[in-house]
Parts: structure tokens; sequence; C-alpha cells
């Protein structure tokens, strides 16, 4: 937050020359109403168990109990307490410019959030404040450096460091590289892997952050491009490697309306291929289709008590085609069929599915220039569990400033290893409003209905009703509503 605190600062103490200069802020407030429950673990004395014809075990008020020989107690899990949340996130991005030095501009983006309801224990809402990006940006003659809280997306995934970060890019963005090196955060989250809001880890959680560092480069051609990428990351206590990986995709686009595309990962660090895929796409304006295979492996830091665990990947083949008859109606479909790999692992007692398959249509269309509406329907299968279901959705917009939109759907959820089977049935009702060009409003709330069909007193019905609110406006000086020059918007139109 020093980053956030400097620029308020500045704001505070020179308005007049921060006006002259410009700024751009934008706030977005959200905040939601909602219930969930889980289930709790209890237990009773074997004594107290029911035997049913079929030998199943129960509790006197019908819960499916389990006895292990060697106990005389036996566990069992009961339906756990509704729990009220109203979680609010709040959301800022500042960009000053014109701070005295051609080409340097600052940049920080923050969220705030808490459970406004009693129970307090909404994911996400700790810590209550996050820098999630903070930096000093100096672009010139292709060069662009940037210095603080920077986070850096790409193939290889989206890595937030505290560090610096260099590119540059040729007058034609022909070709283009960047490196960076600072202290990162954990993977998957904007918080330093040693915040206690990242336990569970417990004992197997560093003590330190880990050094970061990375190459990417590009290179733009008439027919595509081809990026490659290169990261590591080290423990600055243990000095042990944390991850060290590799990446390439490309794009080739051979003529109008055709592409392939292709992209492989490798982890250097524990010599495994990884997620790699390769897809074929030819897109015309009334029809397309696509298709392709891929290969897909779950990655771990070598820190990381998962990794233990050897989890394996899977290969998929997949497919897609649309249409449009006419301009106002797409028509979509998709398929794909995965099989995973050999475990390695004997379950003498069950057979256990090591292959899948999911597909889904649907299909858009507008009418009157005010309507719009789109219909989903999803079936897949694999290991584990399966589901099938349909959604869809219906919006009108009776003036440009305010869309209405209704949408509702149905999931059919049959889980092969929980002793049960969930029915949930959706409806909403949603509203925004474009109030200025600054100010935006937004409200809804969508009923859900729940039914888990289980042969014990855990069958609980979960029904509730949420409601959505949320505002955005936007700050900022003169100099960000002023025209574009000719020559940009010239070179725009081309």
């Amino acid at each position: 937050m020093r980053h956030l605190v400097v620029l308020a600062a500045a704001l505070v103490a020179q308005p007049a020359a921060l006006q002259a200069q410009g700024y751009l802020l934008r706030l977005d407030a959200r905040m939601q109403s909602v219930s969930y429950r889980g289930v709790k673990l209890d237990s009773i004395p074997d004594s107290a168990v029911d035997t049913a014809s079929n030998g199943s075990l129960y509790t006197p008020d019908g819960y499916s109990a389990y006895c292990p020989a060697s106990q005389t107690q036996c566990e069992f899990y009961r339906a756990g307490p509704t729990i009220h949340s109203a979680p609010l996130m709040t959301s800022a991005d500042l960009t000053v410019w014109g701070i005295g030095l051609p080409g340097l501009s600052l940049h920080a983006n923050a969220r705030a959030g808490g459970d406004l309801a009693s129970a307090g224990s909404w994911p996400g809402t700790e810590p209550a404040v996050q820098l999630l990006e903070g930096y000093a940006k100096y672009q010139r003659q292709g060069f662009t450096g940037r210095l603080g809280r920077v986070v850096h997306t790409g193939r290889l995934g989206y890595t937030g460091f505290d560090g610096a970060a260099l590119r540059y890019r040729t007058d034609q963005g022909t070709l283009s590289g960047e490196g960076y090196i600072g202290v990162g955060l954990a993977r998957g989250s904007l918080l330093p892997v040693t915040s206690p809001e990242m336990n569970p880890f417990d004992e197997f959680q560093p003590e330190e952050r880990q050094l970061v560092t990375g190459l990417t480069g590009g290179w733009n051609f008439r027919y595509g491009e081809l990026r490659a990428e290169y990261q590591r990351e080290v423990d600055r206590d243990t000095r042990n490697f944390v991850s060290e990986r590799a990446a390439v995709e490309a794009r080739v686009t051979p003529f109008n309306g055709l592409r392939l595309e292709a992209g492989t990962e490798y982890d250097i660090a524990r010599g495994l291929w990884g997620s790699s895929e390769a897809d074929i796409l030819y897109d015309r304006s009334r029809y397309g289709a696509s298709g392709g295979v891929r290969r897909y492996r779950p990655y771990f830091d070598l820190w990381s008590l998962w990794g233990v665990f050897s989890p394996v990947g899977y290969d998929a083949i997949r497919g897609r085609v649309w249409a449009r008859p006419i301009p106002a109606l797409e028509l979509r479909a998709s398929g794909e069929t995965f099989n995973y790999e050999e475990t390695h692992a004997t379950t003498g007692l069950t057979d256990v599915e090591d292959s899948g398959w999911r597909w889904a249509a649907g299909l858009g269309f507008r009418f009157a220039q005010v309507w719009n509406t789109s219909w989903n329907y999803h079936a897949e299968y694999g290991a584990g569990a399966a589901s099938s279901g349909w959604d869809g959705s219906v919006g009108w917009a009776p003036m440009p400033s305010l869309d209405l939109t209704a949408d509702g759907g149905h999931l059919d959820r049959p889980l092969e290893y929980r002793y049960s089977e969930s029915d949930l049935l959706w409806f909403g009702l949603h509203a925004n409003l474009r109030a200025t060009d600054r100010l935006r409003l937004g409200l809804g709330g969508t009923w859900y209905d729940e039914t888990r069909d289980r042969p014990d007193a855990s069958g609980v019905e979960w029904d509730q009703i949420r409601v959505v609110a949320s505002v955005s406006y936007l700050f900022g000086s003169g100099a960000d509503r002023l025209p574009l020059p000719p020559a940009v918007r010239r070179r725009g139109s081309r």
C-alpha cells in the first residue's frame, strides 16, 4: 500500500498541478448477499447405531454412519448450519502521468474487502486490503520499464513480484523482448507465500519469498507470430529451486480465414513436458470450424506437498463448429474426449474410470435491434463425476443506457464417489444502467433451488436468493477527455 499512500498524498498536496498533468481513477464496488452450508463431522457410540435390512448402518435420526471394527465410536456427517455472508469488494485503479519527466507515469491497482455479515467467513476477504499492482512506468524509444509491484502474464501463468521489468519493442513491432527480476508472490495469488493467509501449508510453508527471474521474446512476421518464455524461481533461504520452466507458442495464418496454433511447456526442474496443444481453425463470415489435440499436465512448485502425489495428466481431442445462416442467428456445437495417463495404482475393490467426454450445443439470436437471447445445453462424463444441464438468457435494451437481462438454468450432477446426487435450478433478473459517461450502476438477484437426493437424513434442500449490487465511477482530469490528435486517428483507421 506504500505506492497508494504516496499517490494519495500527491493528489491532496498538489491538486492544481495534478489537474494540469493528468490522472485517471476508476472506483468499482460490488456487494452480494449469499448463504451456504457444509457438513459437520459427528460421532455416536456403536451400540446406538441401527442396522438396515441391507446391512447399512444409520444413526437413530437417520444419518448414514461408518463404524471401524477397532473402535467403539461410529462417525457420520450431518448437515452443517446455514451461514449467511454479505461480502463487499471495492477496487481502485489509478494512473498519473505528465509528472515532470516525459514518458514517466505512475500506476496503482488495489482492492479492499470484507464480510458485512456477522459470520465474516467469505473467502478472499482476508487480508482486508491488497495491493495488486503499484509501479512507476517509463516509456521511451521502444523501451518500457516498470519498477514496483508488477504482474507478468504469459503462457507460464500469472506471476506477481516486487521488482523491475524492462521491455523492448522495435518500431515496426517485428521483434520484442522482456526481462524481469524480483521477489515473488505466491503462485495463483497476489499474497506473499509467507503470508498467514496462505495456510494450511503449515510446516511446508517457505520461510522467505522466492527470487523470480524471467525472459520472454517474440517475433511478428507476415503470416503470424512466435513467442518464447523462460522463468525460474529460487528459494532465498535454502537456495533451492522452486521452479524452472520454459515455453514456446506459435500462431500462423497462411491465408485469410485459416489459422494454425500450437504451444508447449517444459518443466526443466523435473525433466517433464507440461501442457501442450495444437489446433487448426477456419473462420468465414457465415461458418467456421476448429479442431485439435491437447495434453494437460498439472504443475506444482517443488516445495509444494501436492507434487508428492505424482498427479497424472490427460490427453484430449476436441472440436468446434459454428454457423451463421443469417446475420442475427448463430448456431454452435463443441465436443471433447479425454483419457488419463496410467497411474500405476491398484484398486482391487472397484473399477475406476480413466476416460471421459464432454459436449455442448447452443444458439444465439438478435432481433429488433434491442432484443437478444442465448440458449445452451451441455453434458459431460468423466472420472468420479458427471453433469448435464442447460442455461439460457433473454436481454432487452429499451434505451442505449439501460440493459435488462433474465437468465436461468438447470444442472444435474450425479456424483460417483459421493453418497448423493445434486439437482440445481436457478432463475435471475439483472439491470445495468449507464447513468452518465462516468457512472455505472448494477442491480440483480438470483433464486436458487438445490435438492440433494440421498437415502438418509443428509438429503437437505438448499434454497436461497442472492442479491448483487455494483457501482463504478470514473474520476479524471480534463486531459483524459481530449480527442486524439488527427495523426493518431488516421493511424487507427487504417
